[in-house]
């Protein structure tokens, strides 16, 4: 079972209570960052992990029975990574680089986990290392990225709807901070209280304002540990919302005037705060010039390789259907980048110009398409993924709301894809099955 240190400790305490002084002197905040608990009894293991989800509410099974045997003398430490993480895979990373910054004596940034040499290592793979790329796009907006980082600048990520910014944040503050759950949704709804903190009013009506009534928000967690928050699309939020961070990124504070004159929260080193924000939302509420210049500025580019892409496409299958997915013939994948890639630039590769509809045309949207064509292929069809099933498939993407959509996409059947249906049997199966289909 992986359990992180409080919750170590508690079982630390339990068998000391129990009379077991094995591990009476660890310090398990000192001596380890994350452990994985064996227990001895198979039939208390499900109760040990409703336990630690109690208390803990993270915890991930590793293995079956056979592992869950042993002692709970059998404690192993990892140093470098904490246990709130998205998943037990990123955790092993973590802690293998960790041990190589450890071991190579690597200057690692005052409130950050891994040194940056590693955290670019965690994004973009490391085959000295045996770390796997998980961010897929342009390497020196990675670098700059962490650059950013390092100094009192914020980060603003902005691109089009897809295009993995999301991911690269999330991933960011995993490297940095060891969690990359300490994140604010930007909405209309979003209001000041979410960025700097609330009250429980059920205490603050009983005690009237204090430490234990004050609900601290993302940001003043962020601060008061020194880590990364994040800051979902950020231009959905009001202006006079976003302009709190203002003072919070200048200043490195946040007043508490409630709890007394001049008290405040300092901004504990390894703090700062990367943002997103979708380029078709910026008409949505603009950012003010005040808050601009306390962020650098990353846009992240749709990919361009179509090759690359027919790729990441093909893992991405892989990793959602596994072996069982309905067979995709290579020209079919084809079929499948090349429409993306047409719609998504607004032309073709031989340069013949295409009708961009306002719907998003991102890989993972193709992606999407691609699983929606496989079940479709494989529960009703013969078993294999036509590209027709591409073209049925693409509405559910293309069409949704925007009827100047439906028209642009008749044009480009009637145009394109018919012109390529003379000489190819995937792309006439495309538009046979296309055929009425934006009416």
């Amino acid at each position: 079972v992986l359990a992180d240190m409080d919750t170590l400790g508690r079982l630390i305490d339990a068998s000391l209570d129990a009379g077991v002084d094995t591990y009476a002197s660890l310090d398990p905040h000192r001596d380890y960052s994350v452990a994985l608990v064996r227990v001895a009894d198979r039939g208390r293991t499900q109760s040990v992990v409703d336990w630690i989800n109690i208390y803990v509410r993270k915890v991930t099974a590793v293995g079956g029975g056979e592992l869950l045997t042993g002692t709970a003398s059998a404690i192993r430490g990892h140093s470098g990574a904490i246990a709130a993480l998205a998943g037990l895979a990123w955790l092993v990373v973590l802690a293998a680089l960790a041990a190589a910054d450890a071991d190579s004596g690597a200057e690692i940034p005052a409130g950050w986990r891994l040194s940056p040499r590693s955290v670019r290592a965690f994004i973009v793979g490391d085959e000295a290392l045996g770390v796997t790329r998980k961010f897929y796009g342009d390497d020196p907006l990675v670098d700059r990225a962490v650059v950013t980082l390092l100094g009192r600048q914020g980060l603003m990520l902005v691109g089009e709807p897809g295009t993995a910014k999301s991911m690269l944040s999330e991933l960011l503050s995993a490297a940095v901070s060891g969690i990359s759950t300490l994140t604010i949704q930007g909405s209309a709804g979003t209001t000041e209280d979410h960025i700097r903190y609330s009250w429980n009013y059920a205490l603050l009506i009983a005690e009237g304002p204090s430490r234990r009534a004050l609900v601290p928000s993302p940001v003043y967690q962020a601060m008061e540990s020194g880590r990364l928050v994040r800051f979902e699309e950020i231009t959905r939020c009001p202006p006079e919302i976003q302009d709190t961070l203002v003072s919070v990124l200048s200043e490195k504070q946040l007043m508490v005037p409630e709890l007394g004159d001049g008290f405040r929260v300092s901004a504990s080193q390894g703090f700062n705060v990367i943002a997103t924000a979708n380029l078709r939302d910026r008409g949505v509420h603009e950012m003010s010039a005040a808050l601009k210049r306390r962020f650098n500025f990353e846009t992240v580019r749709p990919l361009t390789d179509r090759a690359f892409e027919a790729q990441l496409i093909t893992r991405a299958l892989e990793a959602e259907l596994g072996p069982q997915r309905a067979p995709m013939s290579p020209e079919v994948l084809d079929v499948l980048v090349t429409a993306f890639a047409d719609l998504r630039t607004g032309s073709t590769a031989s340069g013949v110009p295409v009708k961009r509809p306002d719907a998003v045309m991102s890989t993972a949207e193709a992606v999407n398409v691609g699983v929606a064509a496989s079940m479709s292929a494989r529960y009703l069809g013969d078993g294999r993924v036509h590209a027709a099933d591409i073209a049925r498939q693409l509405i559910g993407v293309v069409l949704k709301g925007e009827a100047e959509d439906a028209r642009r996409m008749n044009f480009y059947v009637d145009s394109v894809v018919r012109e390529r249906a003379r000489t190819s049997a995937h792309w006439k199966d495309f538009f046979s099955a296309a055929q009425g289909l934006w009416e």
